[in-house]
């Protein structure tokens, strides 16, 4: 049978760059090469492209001493071509593409634009699901508008902190302390704080601001934090729920990636009326985003009264050594290469239905 060629696109302009390399590595790592070959692309912080990289700079990729090529994807339907950019020949024909850019200009829509418009098969939701599950706010709408359950929240713009007394009274009589400030565009808990006063909350807004425009503000509560994995397109199926134990005071980056003392706790000791409405609610959180191939949901558990809270949606999930997602469905009895095939055919599978629909008006 012919190679399957896989791009990876990792990197990016993003607080998550460093995550995103981590986890085209495990993935690169991690297909059969008897089955693809897989054409690393590196995307820097100032968002240049480079290609190839070999398979094993992926995690510490950077350009100065790279001796490749700088390239791109053009546009164009039916030319599945990365090509250099200093004389437009193509290095490599691509079946289909993984972008595990995290954050900005990779998980929100605006790479899954380039890619419909170049025409080539990618895994992962589209630009309307990649998005909506980026944007904090907006997919809190969307999920509030499903009726399902979530914490209260309001939202700020950037701009409004001009007038940062009036913007703290304001969000202080809506929601009680303490309260998690975030970035709507951003995940791997990137500019993320936690205030339990109005001091710490100016503080916080402030650091939200670095990161976007647009901030949200949730009430905390006493919580476990549960994620799943979901897997699939238009039938998607669920893992059992993992729980994470931070170390810190709660799931930051620092918790996630450098001091490297929480704990994964797969599967979570949960009653099973509870994993069965946990399984339930991602599934509508899933199509209720219109997102496909995979996504990791997050969900919060009050520990008084065992009321669950969905928390957010992660729709291009992390691949690291530490990452939920693969753990918890390789603890379902499928393990990363047989995970990175299913991503492959869900990627074909939604690509051919999409290319069911007419481009051209006739009657």
């Amino acid at each position: 049978m012919k190679k399957i060629t896989v791009g990876i696109l990792f990197g990016g302009r993003s607080g998550e760059h460093e995550v995103s390399r981590n986890s085209a590595q495990a993935i690169a790592n991690n297909f059969d090469k008897d089955k693809y070959n897989v054409i690393p692309i590196g995307v820097t912080k100032d968002g240049q492209w480079y290609a190839p990289i070999k398979l094993e700079d992926i995690a510490n990729f950077v350009p100065d001493n790279y001796q490749g090529y700088q390239v791109t994807i053009l546009p164009q339907p039916n030319n599945r071509k990365l090509v250099k950019l200093n004389d437009w020949q193509p290095i490599a024909e691509l079946d289909v593409i993984f972008p595990i850019i995290h954050g900005t200009y990779g998980e929100d829509g605006t790479l899954q634009g380039l890619l419909e418009m170049a025409n080539i098969p990618y895994v992962g939701a589209g630009v309307l699901g990649s998005a909506v599950g980026m944007d904090k706010i907006i997919m809190k709408k969307i999920l509030a508008a499903n009726n399902l359950p979530q914490v209260k929240f309001v939202h700020i713009l950037r701009s409004q902190l001009e007038n940062m007394p009036e913007v703290v009274e304001s969000i202080t009589n809506q929601l009680d302390f303490p309260v998690f400030v975030k970035p709507a565009n951003l995940g791997s808990s990137v500019g993320i704080s936690k205030a339990k006063n109005k001091e710490e909350l100016e503080i916080a807004l402030k650091k939200a601001s670095l990161y976007d425009r647009r901030i949200i503000i949730e009430e905390g509560k006493e919580v476990r934090e549960i994620e799943v994995s979901v897997l699939g397109n238009e039938k998607p199926i669920v893992s059992l729920p993992g729980e994470i134990i931070p170390c810190n005071e709660f799931y930051d980056y620092k918790a996630k990636y450098i001091d490297d003392k929480s704990e994964l706790q797969i599967p979570a000791q949960l009653p099973e009326k509870t994993i069965q409405e946990v399984q339930k609610l991602a599934i509508e959180v899933f199509l209720a985003l219109d997102c496909a191939g995979f996504a990791r949901i997050d969900f919060f558990i009050e520990k008084e009264t065992g009321k669950i809270f969905i928390n957010e949606i992660n729709t291009l999930p992390g691949f690291t050594s530490i990452s939920m997602y693969p753990k918890l469905l390789e603890h379902d009895g499928i393990p990363m290469p047989q995970l990175l095939d299913k991503l492959i055919e869900l990627a074909f599978n939604r690509y051919e239905e999409k290319n069911k629909n007419l481009t051209i008006y006739s009657e």
